[in-house]
Protein backbone atom coordinates (compact mmCIF):
# COMPACT_ATOMS: atom_id res chain seq x y z
CA UNK A 1 0.00 0.00 0.00
CA UNK A 2 1.45 3.14 -1.29
CA UNK A 3 2.43 5.42 2.37
CA UNK A 4 -1.03 8.13 1.49
CA UNK A 5 -3.41 5.68 0.55
CA UNK A 6 -6.76 7.45 0.23
CA UNK A 7 -5.26 10.27 2.65
CA UNK A 8 -7.26 13.70 1.07
CA UNK A 9 -5.26 16.81 0.67
CA UNK A 10 -5.77 20.09 -0.38
CA UNK A 11 -3.33 22.07 -2.25
CA UNK A 12 -3.17 25.68 -3.35
CA UNK A 13 -1.79 27.15 -6.04
CA UNK A 14 -0.99 23.58 -7.59
CA UNK A 15 -1.66 24.69 -11.29
CA UNK A 16 2.32 25.23 -11.87
CA UNK A 17 5.52 24.98 -10.52
CA UNK A 18 6.37 23.86 -7.21
CA UNK A 19 2.23 23.28 -6.49
CA UNK A 20 2.11 20.78 -9.18
CA UNK A 21 4.91 18.98 -8.02
CA UNK A 22 3.67 18.93 -4.84
CA UNK A 23 0.08 17.26 -5.84
CA UNK A 24 1.47 14.91 -8.12
CA UNK A 25 3.88 13.89 -5.48
CA UNK A 26 1.09 13.36 -2.69
CA UNK A 27 -0.69 12.04 -5.93
CA UNK A 28 1.43 9.09 -6.79
CA UNK A 29 1.43 7.86 -2.46
CA UNK A 30 -2.81 7.67 -2.77
CA UNK A 31 -3.81 10.23 -1.66
CA UNK A 32 -7.05 12.27 -2.93
CA UNK A 33 -6.58 15.90 -4.06
CA UNK A 34 -8.61 18.93 -4.77
CA UNK A 35 -5.79 21.09 -6.56
CA UNK A 36 -6.73 25.03 -6.60
CA UNK A 37 -4.92 27.24 -8.95
CA UNK A 38 -6.10 30.76 -9.91
CA UNK A 39 -6.48 29.55 -13.45
CA UNK A 40 -8.96 26.99 -14.17
CA UNK A 41 -6.83 25.46 -17.00
CA UNK A 42 -3.55 25.04 -15.39
CA UNK A 43 -5.55 23.16 -12.45
CA UNK A 44 -7.66 20.93 -15.06
CA UNK A 45 -4.40 19.81 -17.06
CA UNK A 46 -2.82 18.80 -13.24
CA UNK A 47 -6.07 16.87 -12.53
CA UNK A 48 -5.88 15.26 -15.80
CA UNK A 49 -1.81 14.34 -14.98
CA UNK A 50 -3.43 12.80 -12.18
CA UNK A 51 -5.96 11.05 -12.96
CA UNK A 52 -3.83 9.51 -16.33
CA UNK A 53 -1.71 7.89 -13.92
CA UNK A 54 -4.96 6.19 -11.86
CA UNK A 55 -4.74 9.00 -9.27
CA UNK A 56 -8.10 10.97 -7.96
CA UNK A 57 -8.23 14.14 -8.21
CA UNK A 58 -10.48 17.05 -8.46
CA UNK A 59 -9.93 21.26 -9.99
CA UNK A 60 -11.03 23.77 -7.85
CA UNK A 61 -9.70 27.22 -9.00
CA UNK A 62 -10.24 30.34 -7.68
CA UNK A 63 -8.39 33.67 -5.88
CA UNK A 64 -7.59 32.27 -2.66
CA UNK A 65 -7.69 35.84 -1.16
CA UNK A 66 -11.19 35.79 -1.59
CA UNK A 67 -13.05 36.04 1.90
CA UNK A 68 -15.06 33.09 1.17
CA UNK A 69 -12.45 30.63 -0.41
CA UNK A 70 -11.30 29.06 2.77
CA UNK A 71 -14.66 27.84 3.99
CA UNK A 72 -15.67 26.65 0.15
CA UNK A 73 -12.35 25.39 -0.47
CA UNK A 74 -12.45 23.08 3.02
CA UNK A 75 -16.11 22.54 1.92
CA UNK A 76 -15.07 21.01 -1.23
CA UNK A 77 -12.56 18.10 0.05
CA UNK A 78 -15.50 17.00 2.36
CA UNK A 79 -18.04 17.05 0.39
CA UNK A 80 -15.91 15.84 -3.16
CA UNK A 81 -14.10 12.62 -0.99
CA UNK A 82 -15.46 12.75 2.83
CA UNK A 83 -12.43 13.28 4.64
CA UNK A 84 -9.37 16.14 4.88
CA UNK A 85 -6.09 14.98 6.18
CA UNK A 86 -3.56 17.14 4.33
CA UNK A 87 -3.52 20.85 3.78
CA UNK A 88 -0.53 22.70 2.20
CA UNK A 89 -1.08 26.61 1.70
CA UNK A 90 1.28 26.66 -0.88
CA UNK A 91 -0.46 29.66 -3.47
CA UNK A 92 1.98 33.11 -4.01
CA UNK A 93 3.76 35.50 -6.31
CA UNK A 94 6.23 38.22 -5.33
CA UNK A 95 5.65 41.72 -6.12
CA UNK A 96 8.86 43.08 -5.33
CA UNK A 97 9.78 47.07 -4.29
CA UNK A 98 12.13 49.13 -2.07
CA UNK A 99 9.96 49.94 0.65
CA UNK A 100 9.96 53.71 -0.11
CA UNK A 101 8.39 53.14 -3.67
CA UNK A 102 5.90 50.57 -2.13
CA UNK A 103 2.40 51.30 -2.46
CA UNK A 104 -0.54 50.01 0.15
CA UNK A 105 -2.05 48.45 -2.55
CA UNK A 106 1.57 45.97 -3.22
CA UNK A 107 1.75 45.59 0.91
CA UNK A 108 -1.62 44.15 1.42
CA UNK A 109 -2.01 42.13 -1.74
CA UNK A 110 0.86 39.79 -0.61
CA UNK A 111 -0.04 39.30 2.84
CA UNK A 112 -3.46 38.77 2.05
CA UNK A 113 -1.72 36.15 -0.52
CA UNK A 114 0.77 34.86 1.64
CA UNK A 115 -0.65 35.56 5.22
CA UNK A 116 -4.62 35.88 5.50
CA UNK A 117 -5.91 33.58 2.92
CA UNK A 118 -3.83 30.70 4.75
CA UNK A 119 -5.06 31.93 8.06
CA UNK A 120 -8.71 31.47 6.90
CA UNK A 121 -8.49 28.21 5.29
CA UNK A 122 -6.82 26.84 8.19
CA UNK A 123 -9.65 28.73 10.19
CA UNK A 124 -12.31 26.89 8.62
CA UNK A 125 -10.37 23.82 8.55
CA UNK A 126 -10.46 23.64 12.41
CA UNK A 127 -13.70 22.48 12.91
CA UNK A 128 -13.69 19.75 10.53
CA UNK A 129 -10.39 18.59 11.89
CA UNK A 130 -11.89 18.44 15.78
CA UNK A 131 -14.91 16.66 14.74
CA UNK A 132 -13.01 14.01 12.94
CA UNK A 133 -10.39 13.62 15.66
CA UNK A 134 -13.35 13.86 18.32
CA UNK A 135 -14.82 10.71 16.77
CA UNK A 136 -11.40 9.12 15.56
CA UNK A 137 -10.28 9.94 19.71
CA UNK A 138 -13.53 8.49 21.13
CA UNK A 139 -12.85 5.11 18.46
CA UNK A 140 -9.70 4.35 20.10
CA UNK A 141 -8.10 5.28 17.17
CA UNK A 142 -5.07 8.07 16.92
CA UNK A 143 -5.05 9.57 13.19
CA UNK A 144 -2.97 11.89 12.12
CA UNK A 145 -3.55 14.80 10.36
CA UNK A 146 -0.95 17.22 8.29
CA UNK A 147 -0.57 21.13 7.73
CA UNK A 148 2.45 22.32 5.82
CA UNK A 149 2.99 25.94 5.22
CA UNK A 150 4.98 27.40 2.73
CA UNK A 151 8.26 30.22 3.56
CA UNK A 152 10.82 31.28 2.25
CA UNK A 153 14.32 32.07 3.04
CA UNK A 154 12.80 35.63 2.75
CA UNK A 155 10.91 35.08 5.68
CA UNK A 156 13.46 33.65 7.62
CA UNK A 157 16.42 36.67 6.93
CA UNK A 158 14.67 39.38 4.50
CA UNK A 159 15.65 40.31 1.38
CA UNK A 160 16.34 43.65 0.10
CA UNK A 161 13.01 45.06 -2.38
CA UNK A 162 10.93 41.98 -0.44
CA UNK A 163 9.74 43.79 2.63
CA UNK A 164 6.05 42.72 1.69
CA UNK A 165 6.91 39.20 0.80
CA UNK A 166 9.35 38.85 3.75
CA UNK A 167 6.91 39.60 6.47
CA UNK A 168 4.05 37.74 5.09
CA UNK A 169 6.31 34.55 5.19
CA UNK A 170 7.69 35.35 8.41
CA UNK A 171 4.25 35.90 9.11
CA UNK A 172 3.19 32.17 8.05
CA UNK A 173 5.99 30.74 10.53
CA UNK A 174 4.41 32.39 13.34
CA UNK A 175 0.75 31.02 12.63
CA UNK A 176 2.64 27.53 12.07
CA UNK A 177 4.13 27.52 15.50
CA UNK A 178 1.08 28.69 17.50
CA UNK A 179 -1.48 26.31 15.62
CA UNK A 180 0.85 23.60 16.47
CA UNK A 181 0.57 24.45 19.89
CA UNK A 182 -3.58 24.61 19.18
CA UNK A 183 -3.80 21.57 17.27
CA UNK A 184 -1.59 19.01 18.67
CA UNK A 185 -4.89 17.59 20.65
CA UNK A 186 -6.27 16.72 17.24
CA UNK A 187 -3.27 15.32 16.35
CA UNK A 188 -2.55 17.22 13.91
CA UNK A 189 1.12 18.65 13.07
CA UNK A 190 1.79 21.92 11.71
CA UNK A 191 5.00 22.10 10.14
CA UNK A 192 6.62 24.96 7.55
CA UNK A 193 8.75 24.83 4.65
CA UNK A 194 10.98 27.44 3.76
CA UNK A 195 12.44 27.58 0.06
CA UNK A 196 15.70 29.01 -1.16
CA UNK A 197 16.44 29.50 -4.65
CA UNK A 198 13.43 27.59 -6.80
CA UNK A 199 14.03 26.99 -10.46
CA UNK A 200 10.31 28.56 -11.57
CA UNK A 201 8.83 31.12 -13.60
CA UNK A 202 9.10 33.29 -10.95
CA UNK A 203 12.60 33.06 -10.31
CA UNK A 204 14.28 32.36 -14.23
CA UNK A 205 16.21 34.60 -15.66
CA UNK A 206 14.41 37.92 -16.96
CA UNK A 207 15.94 36.97 -20.40
CA UNK A 208 14.23 33.27 -20.04
CA UNK A 209 10.80 34.66 -19.63
CA UNK A 210 8.04 37.15 -20.16
CA UNK A 211 8.77 39.87 -17.36
CA UNK A 212 5.32 39.85 -16.28
CA UNK A 213 2.62 37.75 -15.25
CA UNK A 214 -1.62 38.79 -14.87
CA UNK A 215 -2.76 39.16 -11.01
CA UNK A 216 -6.23 40.27 -11.05
CA UNK A 217 -6.42 43.80 -13.46
CA UNK A 218 -1.98 44.54 -12.76
CA UNK A 219 0.97 42.73 -14.84
CA UNK A 220 3.35 42.16 -11.94
CA UNK A 221 7.13 42.19 -13.07
CA UNK A 222 8.86 38.84 -12.14
CA UNK A 223 12.13 37.06 -13.10
CA UNK A 224 15.87 37.81 -11.29
CA UNK A 225 18.42 39.67 -13.09
CA UNK A 226 20.90 36.93 -14.57
CA UNK A 227 23.99 38.51 -12.61
CA UNK A 228 22.24 38.04 -9.52
CA UNK A 229 20.80 34.51 -10.35
CA UNK A 230 24.41 33.37 -11.14
CA UNK A 231 25.98 35.06 -7.78
CA UNK A 232 23.45 33.24 -5.76
CA UNK A 233 23.94 29.75 -7.73
CA UNK A 234 27.60 30.58 -6.69
CA UNK A 235 26.74 30.13 -2.72
CA UNK A 236 24.27 27.26 -3.06
CA UNK A 237 26.95 24.38 -1.37
CA UNK A 238 25.47 21.92 -2.84
CA UNK A 239 26.12 23.51 -6.46
CA UNK A 240 22.97 24.60 -7.83
CA UNK A 241 18.94 25.93 -7.32
CA UNK A 242 16.20 23.67 -6.62
CA UNK A 243 14.15 21.80 -8.93
CA UNK A 244 9.94 21.97 -8.22
CA UNK A 245 10.62 18.54 -7.53
CA UNK A 246 12.92 18.82 -4.64
CA UNK A 247 10.64 21.09 -3.42
CA UNK A 248 7.71 19.10 -3.17
CA UNK A 249 9.73 15.83 -1.80
CA UNK A 250 10.46 18.52 1.48
CA UNK A 251 6.41 18.83 1.71
CA UNK A 252 5.91 14.97 1.23
CA UNK A 253 8.34 14.41 4.20
CA UNK A 254 6.00 16.76 6.58
CA UNK A 255 3.24 14.57 5.31
CA UNK A 256 4.26 11.08 6.01
CA UNK A 257 3.77 9.03 9.09
CA UNK A 258 7.15 8.97 9.85
CA UNK A 259 6.61 12.98 11.09
CA UNK A 260 4.25 12.18 13.48
CA UNK A 261 6.35 13.72 16.28
CA UNK A 262 7.40 16.72 14.20
CA UNK A 263 5.38 19.59 15.06
CA UNK A 264 5.95 23.21 15.15
CA UNK A 265 9.11 23.48 12.80
CA UNK A 266 10.17 25.30 9.91
CA UNK A 267 12.94 23.60 7.73
CA UNK A 268 14.66 25.55 4.91
CA UNK A 269 14.95 23.41 1.65
CA UNK A 270 17.81 25.53 0.12
CA UNK A 271 20.39 23.05 -1.05
CA UNK A 272 22.46 24.19 2.07
CA UNK A 273 22.45 27.79 1.56
CA UNK A 274 21.99 29.33 5.13
CA UNK A 275 19.31 31.72 5.49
Amino acid sequence: MRPLESKVAVVTGAGRGIGRAIAMKLASAGTKLIVNDLDIGPAQDVVQEIRNCGGDATAYPGDITRPDFGERFIAAAVDTYKGLDIIVNNAGYTWDSVIQKMSDEQWYAIIDCHLTAPFRILRAAQPVIREFSKAEQAGGQAIFRKVVNISSASGLSGNPGQVNYSAAKAGIIGLTMTLAKEWGRLNTNVNCVAFGLIETRLTATTSDVSSTIQIGPHEVRVGVNPQFLETLQKNIPLGHAGSPEDAANAVYLLCLPESNYISGQTILCSGGLSA
